[in-house]
């Protein structure tokens, strides 16, 4: 289908970051999933590119530049390929956190190594008893007698990222009287050098092999007072940020991935054969691709609505979550018709609709549940 959703400086920018990833990424693929993460080395590339200066201030290194759009190309293109940029996808999703809710002097300290990729971040928000029930989280954070310092304590799992982050945004509990599960609660910014942060590498996950996915624990670190992220109790308003562009960036991958699968999947079915033709020419063939098409058009109208109603400032929570939920919901449906096309050779993980398959799975579970957001739907919904 035409799409009106990218102007021209987004088609740019789509060319180099096509050619970054077909030049730099692709070869080198399968030792990044290996090695569980992306080189160090790469990030200091993707700022050099400029790639981490979107919603940045120029005054800070940043282009300035506020449009989601460059980031939905980013998840595009890597699809296309198969690939993702590792733990740079939870840095890149904390912007407007960095922007909106630090002071000055936070912001001279952070953001230039931000946008250069040598200080790379992430977010820990997810616990072992706590995942979806943001406010059940039990990691704490008590000031010391003299004010200057919070003692944090508590574990953290499923850190995008973590492995490599120099600066970690932590969600914990500043008050502890359980009269407010949510005004508790408060975002620190975390030196991952500082003496009690242990960094623990997790199973090896389903797809997303090389987003450094980590465990964390935190045993009495001590947290400068002055790296709150936004006011104390403020954790919340803070993620009500980061929530609504996760989701969006979330649905715009999981398109991406059913997009890909129809193009990998046409392709594929045009040069393997059975019984003496190609595979593309049987019936079945043809009307299964043609239901994959058109779902993935019905894919793409939602995305870019998203899009535009975000860039303009105007996508609510609640949109944003059905969003996500129609997409990762539907694209599942595409990807597995498709590695069906592709017979034995779908099952095998060095296969690109195999790692697609594979890295679409949790995007029903990242950035809220299916369920979470079926709840925010119906919320709104006044039921």
């Amino acid at each position: 289908m035409r799409r009106t959703v990218f102007q021209d400086e987004h088609e740019t920018f789509r060319v180099a970051v096509r050619d970054l990833i077909e030049a730099e990424v692709v070869p080198v693929y399968p030792e990044w999933e290996a090695a569980g993460r992306v080189p160090r080395d790469f990030y200091l590339r993707l700022g050099k590119l400029g790639i981490f200066g979107f919603g940045i201030p120029e005054e800070f290194g940043g282009s300035g530049e506020k449009s989601f759009k460059f980031n939905a190309v980013i998840a595009e293109e890597c699809a296309r390929a198969g690939v993702t940029f590792g733990g740079a996808s939870a840095h890149l999703a904390l912007p407007a956190t960095l922007v909106n809710y630090t002071t000055r002097e936070q912001k001279e300290r952070w953001l230039p190594g931000f946008v250069t990729g040598e200080l790379m971040t992430a977010i820990a928000i997810t616990e072992p008893e706590a995942g979806s029930d943001v406010a059940g989280l039990r990691t704490t954070a008590e000031l010391t007698e003299d004010g200057t310092h919070y003692v944090l304590n508590g574990a953290k799992t499923y850190v995008s990222g973590g492995a490599q982050a120099d600066l970690v945004l932590v969600a914990c509990r500043t008050a502890t009287d359980g009269s407010d599960r949510r005004g508790g609660m408060s975002l620190l910014a975390v030196d991952t050098q500082a003496p009690g942060v242990t960094v623990e590498s997790e199973a090896a996950t389903l797809g997303l092999r090389s987003s450094d996915i980590v465990a964390m624990t935190f045993s009495d670190v001590r947290v400068p007072a002055g790296d709150v992220v936004g006011g104390l109790g403020d954790a919340f308003a803070c993620l009500a940020d980061i929530f609504p562009q996760e989701r969006v960036g979330i649905a715009v991958g999981a398109y991406a991935h059913a997009a890909a699968a129809v193009h990998l999947t046409t392709e594929y079915v045009r040069k393997r054969t059975a019984f003496g033709k190609p595979v593309a020419a049987f019936q079945n063939t043809k009307f299964v691709l043609a239901d994959c098409q058109v779902t993935v058009n019905a894919l793409q109208a939602v995305v870019d609505q998203a899009l535009d109603a975000f860039d303009a400032g105007e996508l609510t929570a609640e949109e944003a979550a059905a969003t996500k939920l129609y997409c990762t919901e539907t694209a599942p449906r595409v990807l597995d018709m498709c590695l069906q096309l592709h017979g034995g050779l779908g099952f095998t993980m060095d296969s690109p609709i195999a790692r697609l398959y594979a890295d679409n799975r949790a995007s029903r579970i990242f950035g809220g549940t299916s369920e979470i957001m079926r709840t925010i739907v119906a919320k709104s919904m006044g039921l």
